[in-house]
């Protein structure tokens, strides 16, 4: 009985707070809100839906950066041909949250878990205000949130679900490196590797320049919300003249010392791939937990190596730390809180005082560290968690069975 009312009070909340997102997003004019942000759907969405609708990639324009999975994103408002293509697409990202929201509440409901990570998605989400609703990451967390929570139950469908993911925009492939070793790990592999190929090759006999994108995210610099772009803005601080430009459907740096910051970036990421492959060989104890608390860790390590940090990326996090808190084994509990702080941060920064933020002044830099700097602080306490508590073997009680590395699932259905 408890459990139901928990139930009835997260999807009033729901409810509710959706309800607010939604009045927010129509009415996105409003000074107060700081600026318009829905017209990344009705003008650019839209206008790559045209494209695309005539079967091909738009090759030659620097801002389509995504790949070619993101394409049938962008055309499913289609399905909705009686709204506008704004209505359509904000309903189906609706209808993604409350699919997340549902699985994690379903995951919530099975023994020994909790529906603490429903009520995190449920309360986290709107602290990013109407953001998430004017972008494609709700849908592409649902891919990543499905695929961690079906792999008790179906290895094939958590392969297949993030190689799905990883082709509409590449990080939920990252949700597969806790998977535990052994058989678990070639089923889930090869169900990816299959799933994956096989809607690539289709995209690419169904639709002209499916990898143009490449060309693209080659040529992108350095974000002024990124980790080098916050050091980049301090800089101006003490003489640096480099200037912020839009380049590439962000504000990014231009000037001396910006491709060095680049290049620092690329050269920290792949140190986060050798540090994760270090780890994945150190493993010795898997719980239920571990391949949630690893895809958290990962995808932090890449998002604060990264070139670009744009607000939406918050919603990867909070759908990521959504599922660590299902289970009560996680050890990312005080991570979560970081990245709840840094989510309702990023709302006040974008794009509420974004115009501080990009003339660099001493209010804009200063939310720029502590932001960045809670999230490098997540992801170092991410990694440190899951490294101490599944690289050491448990002590075994005198006269007791060793415990086994791995701990069985309780099968459930999501």
């Amino acid at each position: 009985m408890e459990r139901r009312r928990l139930l009835l009070v997260l999807a009033a909340a729901w409810l509710a707070t959706r309800v607010l997102m939604l009045w927010l997003l129509a009415h996105d004019s409003l000074g107060i809100l700081g600026g318009r942000v829905g017209r990344e759907v009705w003008r650019l969405y839209h206008h790559w839906y045209g494209v695309l609708a005539h079967g091909a990639f738009p090759a030659h324009d620097t801002l389509w950066q995504y790949p070619p999975g993101a394409g049938l994103v962008l055309l499913s408002p289609g399905v909705l041909p009686w709204w506008t293509y704004f209505e359509s697409f904000v309903a189906l990202t609706v209808l993604s949250d409350s699919v997340i929201a549902y699985v994690l509440a379903r995951a919530g409901t099975r023994p020994g878990r909790t529906l603490a990570g429903a009520a995190v998605w449920v309360g986290g989400l709107p602290l990013l205000v109407r953001v998430p609703f004017a972008r494609y990451d709700v849908q592409v967390t649902a891919l990543a949130v499905v695929s961690l929570l079906a792999l008790s139950r179906s290895t094939r469908a958590c392969g297949a679900f993030a190689a799905l993911g990883a082709l509409v925009k590449v990080w939920p492939a990252l949700v597969l490196v806790g998977v535990p070793r052994g058989r678990d790990s070639r089923s889930v592999w090869a169900s990816a590797a299959l799933g994956g190929t096989s809607l690539l090759l289709l995209l690419v006999f169904a639709f002209r320049n499916p990898l143009a994108f490449l060309r693209q995210q080659g040529g992108r610099g350095v974000q002024i919300e990124s980790l080098g772009g916050t050091l980049l803005s301090l800089a101006r601080h003490v003489g640096w003249r480099g200037r912020v430009r839009y380049q590439y459907g962000a504000m990014e740096f231009t000037g001396p010392y910006v491709p060095s910051v680049a290049h620092a970036s690329l050269a920290l990421t792949v140190v986060a791939f050798g540090v994760l492959l270090l780890w994945r060989i150190r493993a010795r104890r898997w719980t239920e937990a571990v391949p949630y608390d690893a895809a958290l860790s990962a995808v932090l390590l890449f998002t604060v190596t990264s070139r670009v940090i744009s607000p939406q990326y918050m919603i990867w996090l909070l759908g990521l730390v959504a599922v660590c808190l299902t289970s009560r084994h996680t050890t990312q509990r005080p991570v979560a809180a970081l990245i709840l702080a840094s989510t309702a941060l990023s709302a006040v920064i974008y794009p509420v005082l974004y115009a501080e933020v990009i003339a660099c002044t001493w209010t804009g830099t200063g939310l720029m560290v502590l932001r960045n700097g809670m999230l490098l602080a997540a992801a170092a306490l991410s990694f440190v968690r899951l490294w101490r508590a599944s690289t050491v073997r448990a002590p075994e009680s005198a006269g007791s069975c060793p415990q086994t590395l791995r701990e069985s699932p309780t099968p459930a259905s999501l």
